[in-house]
């Protein structure tokens, strides 16, 4: 049955090149703010997702991202800001973008067609059935994407994705899909946009839930974060301070003795 793309239906403007610049910030605005809304209806579908996820993950399973293009790119994006943000160890949650790291940077030509080759990027980290698969595509159509989850079922691995139109065959592929149908794009087909940014943040919800039911965070602090800049080091004084209710220069004290805002916080305690 012929399932109606609808991130590829016409958009609801015309004649964007006689718009002004007002016109187009605006009425492309109009458009995002119906992303959160499309989101909303779906949190059913990211609940059933994110509890496999912790599921699976708490023995010491992983989370794999695959896609393609912006698809491809918004996974490892997300995957690449889980060490520093949780203090998880890199390798524990990981993006794979058909045609390799280089098309983080520019598009791979024919690299989402490829079928086969999201399972042999998968190999090489030595996926199993401790693991869980999210394929990331907006048309719902990848092949890239396919070819990987169909692999994934065939080896009892747990799959997921988050997807754009209803009924499509990546959702077909994954036990815990989520459709998140946004409508027409203002530009006809520029799915970086409203496609983009409801993935982002499908993808802000599933992990964040996932590493606060892991234990990664206290009260609304990020205790196990990574202090790789100055900055970074400063919000980790004020978490203690806070904690604590002690002053600056003992929390400074503390995070040089033990390295960390949760053993910082725990030696007082």
């Amino acid at each position: 049955m012929h399932v109606a793309a609808t991130t590829e239906s016409s958009s609801d403007y015309d004649n964007l090149e006689q718009m002004s610049v007002r016109e187009l910030l605006e009425n492309i605005n109009r458009e995002d703010q119906t992303v959160p809304h499309a989101v909303q209806k779906v949190i059913p579908q990211i609940e059933a997702l994110v509890n496999v996820i912790v599921e699976r993950m708490q023995p010491g399973g992983r989370l794999f991202y695959i896609g393609a293009g912006t698809s491809g790119r918004l996974g490892v994006v997300d995957a690449s800001e889980i060490p520093p943000t949780f203090g998880v160890p890199h390798g524990h949650v990981i993006g794979i973008i058909a045609g390799g790291d280089r098309a983080i940077r520019r598009a791979v030509e024919n690299a989402e067609d490829d079928a086969e080759q999201a399972w042999k990027d998968l190999q090489e980290y030595n996926i199993s059935s401790r693991d869980v698969l999210v394929g990331i595509a907006a048309s719902g159509r990848t092949p890239y994407v396919i070819g990987g989850l169909t692999a994934a079922r065939k080896h009892n691995i747990a799959t997921g994705c988050i997807v754009c139109n209803a009924g499509s065959a990546v959702a077909r592929e994954s036990d815990f899909p989520v459709e998140i149908v946004v409508g027409p794009e203002f530009l006809t087909g520029s799915t970086r946009m409203k496609s983009g940014t409801a993935q982002k943040l499908a993808l802000n919800m599933i992990t964040t839930s996932v590493m606060i039911r892991l234990g990664h965070v206290r009260g609304n602090k990020m205790i196990d974060m990574q202090l790789t800049n100055h900055k970074l080091v400063e919000r980790a004084v004020r978490m203690i301070v806070d904690e604590l209710g002690i002053p600056t220069e003992k929390a400074e004290q503390l995070l040089r003795e033990h390295g960390s805002v949760r053993k910082a916080i725990d030696s007082q305690q």
